[in-house]
């Protein structure tokens, strides 16, 4: 057995088991844990947002009639911001787990394959001499995504195939293989079909293209950099997706822009950092100190990805910042995870050194401590959870 698979299994198992220590305590229902209770059971788990929403699209596929038969609160129209990829998953495999089941599932799987993706990207690449153990840290940094990696949650599948379209691309760039750029493109489609911010995606390719066809044609004539550079044309399958979107949302709510219709779920705006703005309807908070500190990690990482020269790295995490200045919402660190695990690459040299090493079992009990507070208070009202099964 070669040790690329013998470290895949074993990221694999320490999936398992991160997701298991987490569930642990609500399977027990155990009263008092470091003066937490967990008394409500594993429906905790089951109830945690953004889970059940995906469950309804899975049940439904945004037919607002079935959505108004089911005892809801929120309108048939709210759904359009939950975007379907994670949502069919969980429908593929609700035939044999159950919708509930289902969805936590697909989470698991998807966080599995996204450790290997990563582990695969580092290792391939080169960006680390340790590409087991910066995975297995990717698996619990930041603390959030361990939080949504746990739950219901659509992250997982999509960082999931953000990486795998990273991985690709790069692979493109090394190779020139044209196969390369058409899984770059397919999974890259993925990705804009199981989240909005898919299309920062693409935009962020297309930012590097340009760069590249700028600094090419200097050095040769146009035709020759413009014949090179419509190797990239499987890429435009993200917008395409997204297209695809509306345009099956012009066929179920009879509204081609509903999504930019479904309620307070589109938190941009101008000017650029309104989530320090204590008046923004999801922020209403003045203790926004840690925002600073992740927006200051994000942008230190890009400078430092642009320095190592992973210039699509760079470009993706620079893109997604910038779009995120202007996201007005507290809960910020989990609009930026989908550039956690090329932040973790930036700061690869720290997050593998002995000094971080004799740190992070002190950091592992914090990280467990947040995600069990943060689980237990991040639950949908839903007292019954026999309609979503």
């Amino acid at each position: 057995m070669s040790k690329s698979v013998k470290d895949c299994i074993i990221l694999a198992l320490l999936t398992l088991a991160a997701t298991f220590l987490i569930w642990l305590p609500h399977i027990l229902t155990m009263p008092n844990l470091w003066g937490l209770s967990f008394k409500e059971g594993f429906s905790t788990i089951y109830r945690n947002f953004d889970g059940l929403e995906y469950v309804v699209i899975a049940k439904t596929f945004y037919d607002p009639a079935a959505i108004s038969a089911l005892p809801l609160s929120l309108p048939a129209n709210y759904f359009a911001s939950h975007f379907p990829g994670y949502a069919l998953l969980i429908a593929v495999f609700s035939p044999i787990l159950g919708y509930l089941k289902s969805m936590l599932f697909v989470s698991v799987l998807s966080t599995i394959l996204a450790s290997l993706v990563f582990y695969f990207l580092v290792k391939d690449f080169k960006l680390s001499n340790h590409p087991l153990f910066l995975s297995f840290i990717f698996l619990i940094f930041p603390a959030r995504w361990l939080v949504v990696h746990s739950v219901g949650s659509s992250e997982p599948t999509f960082i999931l195939f953000i990486i795998a379209a990273i991985y690709f691309f790069m692979k493109f760039e090394q190779s020139k293989k044209v196969p390369n750029i058409i899984l770059a493109g397919l999974f890259g489609l993925l990705a804009q079909i199981t989240r909005p911010p898919g299309i920062l995606l693409f935009i962020a390719f297309a930012s590097y293209i340009f760069y590249k066809f700028y600094l090419q044609i200097k050095l040769v004539v146009f035709q020759k950099a413009l014949a090179d550079h419509l190797k990239y044309f499987p890429l435009i399958l993200i917008p395409l997706g997204l297209m695809g979107i509306f345009y099956l949302y012009n066929q179920t709510y009879g509204d081609f822009w509903a999504y930019f219709k479904s309620g307070d779920n589109i938190h941009l705006t101008f000017p650029p950092f309104q989530v320090f703005n204590k008046g923004q309807f999801w922020v209403g908070d003045i203790w926004l100190e840690d925002i600073i500190y992740i927006f200051l990690l994000g942008f230190l990482g890009a400078v430092m990805l642009l320095k190592q020269k992973l210039l699509p790295l760079a470009f993706f995490v620079l893109t997604y910042l910038t779009a995120s200045t202007l996201v007005a919402h507290r809960d910020i660190s989990r609009y930026l995870l989908p550039i956690s695990p090329f932040i973790l690459i930036a700061f690869e040299k720290i997050l593998t050194s002995r000094e971080f090493k004799i740190i992070l079992p002190i950091i592992l009990l914090a990280i467990y401590l947040y995600a069990q507070n943060f689980i237990l208070a991040n639950t949908a009202p839903i007292p019954n959870l026999e309609m979503f099964n």
